[in-house]
């Protein structure tokens, strides 16, 4: 053995835990600015590295807080659990155990994830997409509004079979015209150009949809 590998020193945990500032810091820049990461020293339970500091707490200080959030140590990853930050934020964290090489734990690596905005977010959403009421369209409104119910059967027909209006294949359109034609829709007029408008297709072949679909009927009739 060399003696420059003889006088090696073992790394100190305050080594071992500043060695992962960088995984901090690339964890923290992605989720900026909404959460922050921790390092923690189990050695000195003290706090050795801070990333987008959000806590207000500072390096040096007591880690005895977050070891008794966290509990037991015995797996690799803890969380997602609730924390609270000191102005009521609330706090989505989860806890990574730094271990040696004979599985024993030097450090925490404690991610924060400040949840408020995006619960905010969802609540305005919430708000957006509700209706006052039962959400029943007013009948003065539509009830002579044919373009309306068309599109409702058609949507009732992509729902039932899981198409999408933009990808159907010509049976598809075909199929779409027989069923508007079984429940009476082509009595409307001017459903054939708006029909062919929606599909993407020409008139002539809405109306080619047509006729095979009621030579259908009729030979159906017929037997």
């Amino acid at each position: 053995m060399s003696k420059k590998a003889a006088n090696a020193k073992e790394p100190t945990s305050e080594e071992d835990v500043l060695g992962f500032a960088s995984v901090a810091e690339a964890i923290a820049m992605l989720l900026k600015p909404h959460a922050e990461v921790v390092i923690h020293d189990l050695k000195t339970t003290k706090i050795a590295y801070i990333a987008n500091n959000i806590s207000r707490r500072h390096v040096g200080g007591s880690s005895l807080t977050d070891l008794k959030d966290i509990g037991s140590l015995d797996s690799d990853v803890i969380g997602p659990y609730r924390k609270t930050n000191f102005d009521g934020r609330k706090l989505k964290s989860v806890t990574s155990v730094l271990r040696g090489r004979n599985g024993t734990p030097f450090g925490l690596l404690c991610i924060n994830f400040d949840i408020e905005p995006m619960e905010l977010a969802r609540d305005a959403l919430n708000m957006l997409t509700a209706f006052q009421g039962d959400g029943k369209q007013p009948s003065a409104l539509f009830q002579s509004d044919w373009q309306e119910t068309v599109n409702a059967a058609i949507a009732d027909f992509l729902g039932e079979r899981g198409l999408a209006a933009s990808a159907l294949a010509k049976e598809d359109h075909a199929g779409l015209v027989e069923a508007l034609e079984q429940e009476g829709y082509f009595a409307i007029r001017n459903l054939v150009p708006y029909l062919a408008r929606l599909l993407g297709i020409s008139r002539a072949t809405v109306y080619k949809h047509l006729r095979e679909a009621r030579q259908r009927k009729v030979r159906t009739r017929a037997t």
